[in-house]
C-alpha cells in the first residue's frame, strides 16, 4: 500500500500543475478538471473490475491486482512522449529548450513570443528573492495564496462527499435498502459523479470557477439538509431502523443530486484552483501543501465518520451543510475569478480584488501584463 499511496500523492500534486502550466489560458480549467474526470472513471472501472473478479474463488484478487498494472504501464510509456513544462525548463536554466517545448505545445505556426517573454519575466522576478519557497509562502505578500491554498482543500474535505461516496452502501443500508441494492445505489452514485465531472470540464472555462463553486455548494447544502430532515423524521424521532420505500428512494435521489453538485464543482475545482493561483516561485510548494492538507484531513475524516454517524445520526448531514454554507460565503467574498487569465499574469487578478489587493498590490505588474497581453478582460475589475 505504501508505494501506491506515494504514487497517488505524487500524481495529485504534479499532474494538475503540469497541465496548468502547459494548457492554453482559455482552456486551462477544462484541461485541469479532466484530470479529475479520468480519475473518477478509473475508480469506477476499478470498482466494476473488483465486483467481477470477487466472484472468482481463491485467486480472483490476483487478477484484480494484476490488472492495475495496465494503467500504470500506460502512464509510464506516455510520460516518455511529453516534455517538461516551459516554466520548469526556464527555472532550470534551459531557455532554448523551454521555447522549443512551448512551440511544440502551442503548434509550430503559433506566435509564442509574448507568452514566452512573460514566462521568462516571471522566472526572473522569482529569482530576485533568495528565500525558500515555503518561507515566501508564509510571508505577508503571499498571504492571499496561503489562505486560499489552505481553504480550498480544507473546505473540500468538509463537503462530506468523500465519506458519503466511500460509505454510501452503509448509508443506504441505514435507510432501509438491502445489501445488494445498497451496492447498486453506490454504483449509480459513482456514475452520476462521473457525468457531472465530465460536464464540468466542458463548462468551467465558460461559466468560470466562482459560478460553479457557488452553484455546487448551494446544491450540496440543500440536498444534505433534505437528507437530514428525512432521516430525522423516520430514523430519529421514531427510533426506526428502516424507513418507507418511497422515502428511502428519496434519500437515494438526493444523494445522487448531491453527487452531481459535487462533481460539477468542488470535485474538479479543488484541483484546478490550487494549481493556477500560485506564482512560479512557490507553485510546487503551494501545491504540495494543498495536497498534503487534503490527504491528512481525508485520513482523519475516514477514521471518524462511522463514529460521527452513530453519535450524530441525521445531524451529521447538518454538520456538513453548515460547512457548505461557510465555504460558499468564502467563495463569494474571497475567491477572484481566474478563467482565461495566463498563469504569469495571475497576480493582476489579486491586485483587483477588493480585499486581497492590500497584500498583492504591485503597480509594475499591471504595466507588464498590459505590455505582453493587453488589458485583461473587463469583468475581472469587478472581482
Amino acid at each position: 500500500m505504501e508505494p501506491t499511496c506515494t504514487n497517488l500523492g505524487t500524481n495529485q500534486m504534479a499532474a494538475p500543475v503540469y497541465v496548468s502550466e502547459t494548457a492554453p489560458a482559455k482552456w486551462r480549467g477544462a484541461f485541469t478538471s479532466s484530470f479529475n474526470a479520468f480519475a473518477v472513471f478509473g475508480m469506477l472501472c476499478a470498482t466494476v473490475t473488483n465486483y467481477f473478479t470477487n466472484r472468482i474463488p481463491g485467486w480472483g484478487w490476483r487478477v484484480s491486482v494484476g490488472l492495475a498494472a495496465i494503467p500504470g504501464a500506460i502512464i509510464v510509456v506516455g510520460a516518455l512522449f511529453v516534455s517538461d513544462t516551459p516554466s520548469s525548463l526556464v527555472v532550470r536554466g534551459h531557455p532554448d529548450r523551454a521555447r522549443a517545448a512551448l512551440q511544440r505545445i502551442r503548434r509550430p505556426d503559433a506566435d509564442i513570443d509574448a507568452e514566452f517573454k512573460d514566462i521568462v519575466r516571471a522566472v526572473d522576478e522569482a529569482r530576485q528573492n533568495d528565500e525558500g519557497a515555503f518561507r515566501r509562502l508564509f510571508s505577508k505578500q503571499y498571504r492571499h495564496y496561503l489562505v486560499v491554498g489552505v481553504a480550498i482543500p480544507v473546505f473540500f474535505e468538509f463537503t462530506g462527499m468523500i465519506v458519503i461516496a466511500l460509505f454510501s452502501p452503509v448509508l443506504f443500508r441505514t435507510v432501509g435498502f438491502s445489501s445488494q441494492k445498497a451496492i447498486l445505489g453506490s454504483v449509480i452514485n459513482s456514475l452520476v459523479n462521473l457525468f457531472a465531472t465530465v460536464l464540468s470540464s466542458f463548462v468551467v472555462d465558460r461559466t468560470g470557477r466562482r459560478f460553479l463553486f457557488i452553484i455546487g455548494g448551494l446544491g450540496m447544502m440543500l440536498c444534505e439538509v433534505a437528507i437530514s430532515w428525512i432521516m430525522a423524521v423516520h430514523l430519529g424521532k421514531h427510533e426506526g431502523i428502516t424507513m418507507p420505500h418511497n422515502y428511502a428512494t428519496g434519500v437515494l435521489v438526493l444523494i445522487c443530486l448531491c453527487a452531481f453538485s459535487f462533481g460539477v464543482s468542488w470535485a474538479p475545482l479543488r484541483l484546478v484552483v490550487p494549481s493556477e493561483i500560485y506564482p512560479v516561485e512557490v507553485r510546487s510548494a503551494g501545491q504540495a501543501m494543498s495536497i498534503s492538507i487534503a490527504f491528512g484531513l481525508s485520513f482523519v475524516e475516514l477514521q471518524v465518520f462511522i463514529a460521527l454517524l452513530r453519535a450524530m445520526k441525521y445531524a451529521v448531514f447538518l454538520f456538513y451543510a453548515g460547512w457548505l454554507f461557510a465555504m460558499t460565503i468564502f467563495i463569494v467574498l474571497f475567491l477572484p475569478e481566474m478563467k482565461g487569465v495566463p498563469l504569469e499574469a495571475m497576480h493582476s487578478v489579486w491586485t483587483r480584488h477588493w480585499y486581497w489587493r492590500r497584500f498583492a498590490s504591485d503597480a509594475k505588474t499591471e504595466v507588464q501584463v498590459n505590455h505582453f497581453y493587453g488589458v485583461l478582460p473587463a469583468d475581472l475589475s469587478s472581482k
